[in-house]
């Protein structure tokens, strides 16, 4: 990017994440609703504090406020110096709302002031530093949507408040999934269409694929409540062991938000950002854990004979299929569409809802790459040192920016995650 496309971009990234709360009361900013939650006022700093340490401190644009936030708005770089708990996030006073709205400003003027007048000499990496800090902020935009869900949703059913206008409810659609094969072999894997990405995207490497197949659509609700009413959540033999133990600790027995309707008692009904309502069996389930995807895959393959051999895919099948012709940004449901749900899939033949709606499990752990290395410097910190206990999720969801998904993208989350828009799509080997 040159420097008005840089500033273009700033600005339309840093414009965005004000959107997403101006919808929120001043209380709510505050809140942290689970210690994996933080509260909204915090994204905002904290994205704040990203470019004024990652960007502006290498280039001598420090503010006093830079340093006296730190200790709040550092989230994981150890690096860099103590930060404080992440649980603790939501019990603070300070800094304030109007606060860190100034502060906001403060980083912005200092930002916009430096795009303008950073040496040529250092624009490859100065460029490659703020493109890093609004990707950054994107995955931030995303987390705010799920978070704030999660926030409006601990509150009594008779106190909540919406978010936005109500969503499309399903209308019409493909119904029926099939599988799509592809003859695997030895292929291409990670950053193949180049261009900016995370460190873990690379280095592109081969990979064997034996054949395989993909659903052609995610699991939708009226799917999985066939798994529910079939005793999936009191079968242990459909689970792996510590998804099983959640099971119980928890009392899992839905997905996360879903309940039974309030006046029928024979309808699920499932909190979204635009309120309560009866859950759209052809919309896709969202809101499931690894675990709970793991034992739907093994349920379809043992009592569905079309289904035989059902799983989840590996995200090196996920991302060659994805790559073959069924991930198209433009036409997915993401966060500019402003649905904040996933939609049913559209009618049509091959491969559908690949980007947007909902990110897809894979049986993958979050893992390097073979030849991996990590970023340079404080963002070494970023993505390598959490390829532990992790499992991979691939396509995006409809709270991502639609200008910040890859088909190389790799998002991973504990197989327990429930809060962030998490889907299913089967596979199965050929």
């Amino acid at each position: 990017m040159n420097r008005d496309e840089l500033l273009a971009a700033y600005r339309e990234v840093r414009g965005l994440s004000r959107e997403l709360v101006r919808p929120l009361a001043p209380e709510v900013w505050r809140i942290q609703s689970m210690p994996d939650v933080s509260p909204p006022w915090w994204n905002l700093g904290h994205t704040s504090w990203f470019f004024a340490r990652i960007v502006l401190a290498p280039w001598g644009r420090e503010a006093a406020d830079d340093g006296r936030l730190e200790y709040v708005l550092n989230s994981y770089y150890e690096s860099v110096g103590p930060r404080i708990e992440r649980h603790r996030r939501g019990s603070l006073t300070r800094p304030g709302n109007d606060e860190v709205l100034a502060y906001r400003a403060s980083v912005d003027g200092r930002m916009e002031s430096l795009i303008a007048e950073v040496p040529d000499g250092d624009w490859e990496r100065f460029e490659f530093l703020v493109r890093t800090g609004l990707e950054h902020e994107q995955q931030h935009q995303e987390l705010l949507v799920t978070e704030i869900k999660h926030i409006l949703a601990t509150d009594p059913y008779e106190l909540r408040a919406t978010y936005a206008p109500l969503v499309p409810e399903a209308a019409g659609g493909r119904t029926e999934a099939s599988w799509i094969a592809f003859d695997g072999g030895l292929v291409g894997i990670g950053n193949v269409e180049g261009g900016w990405c995370w460190d873990n995207e690379l280095p592109v490497h081969k990979s064997w694929l034996e054949p395989f197949a993909l659903a052609s659509r995610l699991v939708t609700a009226g799917e999985y409540m066939e798994f529910i009413e079939d005793g999936g959540y009191q079968k242990p033999l459909l689970w792996l062991a510590n998804g099983w133990g959640q099971v119980k600790e928890h009392g899992w027995h839905a997905p996360l938000y879903w309940r039974t309707c309030w006046d029928t008692g024979d309808e699920w009904a499932a909190w979204t950002l635009s309120g309560e309502r009866r859950v759209e069996s052809e919309e896709p389930v969202a809101h499931v854990s690894f675990y709970e995807a793991d034992a739907y895959a093994r349920w379809k393959g043992e009592t569905d004979a079309a289904w035989r051999g059902a799983r989840l895919p590996t995200e090196r099948e996920w991302e060659h299929g994805a790559r073959l012709g069924g991930f198209y940004p433009a036409a997915g449901n993401h966060l500019e569409n402003r649905a904040f749900h996933p939609l049913p899939a559209p009618a049509g033949e091959g491969l559908s809802q690949m980007s947007g709606d909902l990110w897809e499990w894979t049986t993958s752990h979050y893992e390097p790459y073979p030849g991996y290395a990590p970023f340079e410097g404080n963002l070494m910190e970023y993505n390598g040192k959490f390829m532990d206990n992790q499992r991979v999720l691939r396509g995006g969801s409809c709270a991502t920016p639609r200008s910040h998904i890859r088909t190389s993208y790799r998002n991973f989350w504990p197989a327990d995650t429930r809060f962030q828009l998490t889907g299913i799509r089967l596979a199965k080997g050929v």
